[in-house]
């Protein structure tokens, strides 16, 4: 298992980095021009990336898919809203909602991999970057047949909507290591099918319409209205 992973590691790590360090020399100076603002913005899109669990994580706009767009969506309109205000509040429990609702389809995937016993490398497996390209897939076809199993034949992911892009690469990089089939068994054993109403109250489905129902609401009152909603509640 271990020498395994470390192929994999030369095979998408370093083979990938070298390539992009000989595009990048050719392109961009050696030095950016502020060292430090470049390692914030990158610090900050790492953070953004593990925090939103993006479906589509090669989507700079977000706009591609529905879920990506309405959790963008709802980040965008609080970034507007007065901290403190009703508006915020209510917005930043439905982002919670749906970051909750990523974490809790890879935390399913993190389990299965630690079961498999890649203790270690469940991380790392799991990781997927919007610099993620769908050109260096090795096995594209058999990765995107494999989690339309998975969408169809377990409770992993929500069956009303179709199953995130990024789980894809995670599947190219189980077929090269050989363990997908293994983790497909899994899978199936540990999350069956449920039925629709079980799954209504496993966490699983968002109403994506009601909530950009919500933030078109909100974005059509005027603060006025929104401060006066928070001092009415912050007066009972």
């Amino acid at each position: 298992m271990g020498s395994s992973f470390k192929r994999f590691c030369m095979q998408f790590c370093c083979c990938c980095c070298a390539q992009d360090e000989d595009d990048d020399d050719e392109k961009q100076p050696l030095v950016p021009p502020d060292p430090l603002d470049y390692f914030t913005r990158e610090v900050q899109k790492r953070r953004d990336e593990e925090t939103n669990l993006w479906s589509e994580p090669g989507d700079p706009s977000h706009s591609e898919r529905a879920d990506d767009r309405t959790l963008y969506t709802l980040i965008q309109a609080r970034s507007m809203t007065r901290v403190g205000s009703t508006g915020y509040r209510r917005l930043s429990v439905d982002i919670e909602a749906m970051r909750d609702t990523r974490r809790e389809v890879r935390d399913k995937w993190k389990t299965i991999l630690e079961n498999l016993g890649f203790m270690a490398e469940a991380d790392a497996l799991l990781n997927v970057s919007a610099g993620t390209s769908q050109d260096r897939m090795r096995n594209a076809p058999a990765a995107r047949a494999m989690l339309h199993t998975l969408h169809t034949e377990t409770s992993i992911f929500s069956s009303k909507e179709s199953p995130p892009e990024r789980y894809l690469f995670i599947l190219d990089r189980l077929l090269y290591l050989d363990i997908a089939e293994d983790f497909l068994a899994k899978a199936k054993r540990f999350y069956p099918p449920q039925e629709d109403s079980d799954e209504d109250t496993s966490g699983l489905a968002i109403n994506l319409p009601l909530l950009l129902a919500r933030v078109q609401a909100m974005n059509g009152r005027g603060d006025g209205e929104d401060e006066s909603e928070s001092e009415r509640d912050d007066e009972n």
